[in-house]
């Protein structure tokens, strides 16, 4: 049975898109810590981060450096952590999120986004990325 990412990305369920390319994807997340929080996802259904093929690992990471970047443009922030938790979907995601403060991370109790603001987010997001 495909994850619910593997749905999102195939199309069968909505996501807010801000990236696609042929390895990966990078949606806004339904529950996001803060403004701007986006989940870069393979789109090989891998379940555990550290058996990516090296090539794909190197990818992700290289996507989540320019994604990084047009966060703090769309989204101004002291930095832009990066977190690899992986036990509420097995497929390997990782969590892009704009912080000012420790206080800013958190992974449970997070309120659903109204899908207006994550359509907005993603809009600012794809601006910054072609302001390159």
């Amino acid at each position: 049975m495909p994850s619910v990412f593997s749905r999102i990305i195939q199309g069968e369920l909505p996501g807010n898109f801000v990236w696609e390319d042929e390895l990966c994807v990078a949606i806004m997340t339904l529950n996001p810590m803060k403004p701007g929080h986006l989940l870069v996802i393979p789109r090989e259904e891998v379940d555990h981060w550290d058996d990516l093929p090296p090539v794909l690992a190197s990818h992700l990471m290289a996507v989540s450096q320019r994604l990084a970047k047009a966060q703090k443009r769309a989204f101004p922030c002291a930095r832009v952590g990066l977190l690899v938790v992986g036990l509420e979907v097995a497929h390997v995601h990782l969590h892009l999120v704009p912080l000012d403060a420790m206080q800013d991370i958190r992974v449970e109790g997070l309120p659903q986004a109204e899908a207006e603001e994550l359509a907005a987010g993603a809009a600012r997001l794809r601006e910054a990325l072609e302001a390159e």
